[in-house]
């Protein structure tokens, strides 16, 4: 049943589990207990439950049933709690689930561990070294060789992961550098991209909390548009510093085809051979 039904433990799911620990085995009636859109696939549902279904099954599921009701309370228990130790702070988790990737559990841990004072921070590089989101610093010698993260807060650096690899589904500034260094560090690569992104998440909540100000998305086509700005400057500044020489630059572009090169200059010598 389950490969018809999206979630097990739904209305319909749990009325016919119930049924069956009732002593329901007819296929026919079980199936009718369906509810919604899975009413359309009575048929298959008739087929679904057609099984060897004993008393004993009967005494696990319940077992199973009591459990998972027990653990559910318990699961809202601790909401009404968290929700009521957070109420002071609902103006900067409000703020904090505007970036992307942060939902509201991630937003009242970060409040949880850092208390939503920024100030005691002196920048957001100090945050993320504390979180254990900065990269170490292993020099010898004048080189700067390669060195794990530093050791910080595992409770915010956690949920500060999980919440960059939230960020890669997302059509966003975050997302879309997570998608170009994944792809730059390789296939298997993945986790430093998730890394390096949470580094740049706990930056924007540095920067969001300190300024009082709700994200602002630069969108996806971001770092598209930076290349392509970076790209158009770079031909500028050669244009103008051959132009301060002297020359006349035409500017071609690329695939219009260019000037075939002039027959009355040798080609350059090859190495070794005198010029």
């Amino acid at each position: 049943m389950w490969r018809l039904a999206s979630e097990l433990l739904g209305k319909s799911g749990r009325a016919m589990i119930e049924a069956l620990i009732g002593g329901e085995r007819n296929p026919g009636r079980l199936a009718d207990l369906a509810k919604g859109v899975l009413r359309r696939k009575t048929d298959d549902l008739q087929l679904a439950c057609d099984g060897r279904f004993t008393a004993s099954h009967g005494q696990m599921c319940r077992l199973h049933l009591d459990a998972y009701d027990h653990l559910t309370g318990q699961i809202a228990a601790l909401d009404e709690l968290v929700a009521a130790a957070t109420a002071p702070f609902a103006a900067l988790i409000a703020r904090l689930v505007t970036i992307p990737g942060i939902g509201q559990r991630t937003a009242e841990v970060i409040v949880a561990e850092t208390d939503g004072d920024m100030a005691r921070f002196a920048s957001s590089a100090r945050l993320a070294a504390w979180a254990g989101l900065a990269p170490g610093d292993n020099q010898s010698a004048g080189k700067r060789k390669k060195a794990a993260a530093r050791q910080g807060n595992k409770h915010l650096r956690a949920v500060m992961t999980e919440a960059a690899w939230a960020t890669a589904r997302t059509r966003s500034r975050p997302g879309a550098r997570f998608r170009r260094l994944a792809h730059r560090f390789g296939k298997g690569n993945e986790k430093k991209a998730a890394v390096t992104i949470a580094h740049t998440l706990i930056c924007i909540a540095w920067a969001v909390l300190t300024r009082g100000q709700d994200y602002a998305e630069a969108g996806e086509g971001y770092y598209d548009q930076r290349d392509r700005r970076n790209h158009e400057h770079l031909v500028r500044h050669h244009q103008q510093a051959l132009g301060r020489l002297g020359y006349q630059v035409t500017l071609i572009p690329p695939g219009d085809g260019s000037p075939p090169p002039r027959k009355d200059i040798p080609p350059a010598p090859r190495r070794g051979q005198a010029a």
